[in-house]
């Protein structure tokens, strides 16, 4: 159905009330006017009929019809009404209009049958001598002998109608005019009317409109009709509490977003089709996928990945919580730990799937290395502690009473048990750095960096020289920085006695220190072997040998790299190495803070 405006409604509707009610009004006025004109037509025929009445009974008790006629026609025509006299067998003996011989026996006209029960008999019908539409009149004329009544015949008086229906027209007529006028009256006014209604409406639709297009903060303006007024009071504190409610839903959302998109874990939400709803920043970088090409494709469109697609339609299908450790090839050997578990909304219906992924590579990391570290402990260990108690055994199986073979068997026991010290020195080393880097901040002082490199080279030079390997110095003697004495140059020891271990004879190791921009590079280089490729990734690790049979014979712990690297970190620095081989290698420690360099 096609739709119209309200005052298109209302118009139409007062307007066709206020017609029929005119056209009520016109045919009920109409109806009234005729009959009252009709009514007081026949009581003046009536009238008429009584000052008559006298002779006409008089001539109809002397049986003298003729001069009854001529009466008739005589007063019918000075009073233009037409005047018939019937007997009671319904005989014309005068009338007005026409001789009475020719007329037809009047005893069925309703008038008279009306007048045979004593009264004035009325009717209006067509005379067919006439031509018309004519009011009868009818009454009955008695004979009064010794108080008995004798009806001797009718005397009847008729009028045409014409001109009661030309006045009453005419009254139709001006009362039409009148009701024109009103009904065009009563339509200005209806409409003013009903556009008074509906400008209110039609102002409150702009403003409903301009709600539900987001603009809460406007207003309606209230009208001065009660209703209209209290209707626009409502629709604004519906737009104010409707404001308030969207602000804190959207505060609430964004607080709820800003939690979802910084939490660590990554989260998915996907519904009963698989499709999903919603991902996080941590899963979009651990699956590297785009959220706004995600949304509402299915997971196995967006995640390429078995194991969760499986975990997924596993939750769905047995509506329960799973958890389950799945492994990515994408970027590596990566390990995450997925918990699925079934999404509900607020009346407790399964929506779809929300599923929370932790990486734990890096826990796998350090479990391996844990294993790693444990077995390497307990290898580096054993070895001096084998070689120990088979010494000692030998010495207490009466090699002790030998003193040329028990003295070489003790240097041995006590070279072991130095190894072994160096170990757990070591190991108490590393222990007190990864201690102080978690808790315990290290104190740094600013002081001139090249007494630390002098001392360090100082407390290699004796090794150094047993091999005739020169140590040089290069470093402004005035350039500064933030260290502490004691780590740094026990970082710097392990690193020249390492250069001292592996290089060959009358070879030289260079020592150097310089600023570029806001750090100092501290560098070891020397001209040994050099370190092969794929070793350098994993020098600093914990008990990792390049050549395990050279660096024990040397007497390294595996340890020294590995402290390196704790000390620089603990200096808010890194290390680094470059080694080719051949040619050697060059370990840099990067110390960052404010420089200071002077002259050479």
């Amino acid at each position: 159905m096609s739709k119209k405006r309200l005052i298109w409604r209302l118009f139409p509707s007062y307007l066709l009330i206020t017609l029929t009610a005119l056209l009520i009004v016109t045919w009920y006025a109409s109806k009234i006017t005729r009959q009252y004109y009709i009514q007081q037509k026949a009581a003046d025929l009536q009238q008429i009929a009584r000052v008559i009445e006298n002779q006409i009974v008089h001539g109809i008790l002397s049986s003298d019809f003729g001069s009854i006629d001529s009466l008739c026609k005589s007063l019918g025509k000075k009073s233009e009404t037409r005047i018939t006299v019937i007997l009671p067998g319904g005989e014309v003996i005068g009338d007005t209009e026409k001789d009475v011989w020719k007329m037809d026996n009047q005893m069925g006209r309703p008038e008279i049958i009306e007048a045979l029960k004593g009264k004035a008999g009325v009717s209006i019908r067509y005379s067919s001598t006439v031509h018309k539409n004519m009011l009868y009149v009818a009454l009955p004329e008695y004979e009064t002998e010794n108080d008995n009544s004798k009806l001797i015949g009718f005397l009847r008086l008729s009028v045409p109608i014409t001109f009661i229906e030309s006045f009453v027209n005419s009254i139709r007529w001006k009362i039409g005019l009148a009701g024109l006028l009103i009904a065009l009256s009563a339509a200005f006014i209806s409409l003013l009317v009903s556009w008074r209604i509906s400008r209110p409406l039609e102002t409150m639709k702009r403003g409903v409109e301009k709600f539900a297009a987001g603009d809460l903060s406007f207003r309606l303006s209230l009208p001065h009709t009660d209703e209209m007024s209290r209707l626009a009071e409502a629709l604004n504190h519906m737009a104010s509490q409707l404001d308030e409610k969207i602000r804190t839903i959207i505060r609430q959302r964004n607080e709820q977003q800003a939690v979802f998109e910084s939490m660590s874990e990554g989260v998915i939400a996907v519904d009963k089709e698989e499709r999903l709803i919603s991902i996080n920043k941590a899963a979009e970088k651990l699956f590297n996928i785009e959220t706004t090409r995600a949304a509402g494709r299915s997971i196995q469109e967006v995640i390429r990945n078995t194991e969760l697609q499986q975990l997924i339609l596993t939750v769905l299908e047995g509506n329960k919580s799973i958890e389950k450790e799945i492994t990515l090839w994408s970027k590596g050997e990566c390990f995450l730990q997925v918990d699925g578990t079934v999404l509900k909304d607020t009346q407790g219906e399964t929506i779809g799937v929300l599923v929370v992924i932790n990486d734990i590579t890096r826990l796998r990391q350090l479990e391996n290395h844990r294993r790693d570290f444990v077995a390497n402990v307990s290898h580096e260990l054993r070895t001096p502690l084998t070689s120990i108690k088979g010494y000692v055994e030998t010495l207490l199986d009466g090699a002790i009473d030998d003193k040329k073979a028990a003295r070489p068997f003790l240097e041995v026991i006590a070279k072991q048990a130095e190894n072994l010290r160096a170990i757990v020195e070591d190991l108490l080393s590393l222990a007190r750095l990864e201690q102080e880097e978690d808790k315990t901040p290290v104190i740094l002082e600013e002081a001139l960096l090249k007494n630390v490199l002098n001392s360090a080279i100082q407390v290699c030079l004796p090794e150094a020289a047993e091999k005739n390997i020169k140590i040089t110095l290069s470093c402004k003697k005035d350039v500064k920085a933030k260290f502490n004495f004691q780590l740094l140059e026990e970082a710097l020891v392990n690193l020249i006695d390492n250069a001292v271990k592996y290089s060959d004879p009358e070879t030289h190791i260079h020592v150097m220190a310089e600023k570029t921009g806001s750090e100092v590079i501290i560098t070891v280089q020397d001209q040994g072997r050099g370190i092969k490729r794929d070793h350098l990734p994993r020098i600093f690790e914990r008990f990792y040998r390049v050549d395990k049979a050279r660096s024990r014979k040397l007497g390294g712990t595996g340890l020294g790299l590995a402290i390196v690297k704790h000390i620089a970190q603990v200096h808010h620095g890194n290390v680094t190495v470059e080694s080719e081989i051949g040619k050697g290698s060059r370990f840099s420690i990067n110390l960052p803070g404010q420089v200071f360099s002077g002259d050479q």
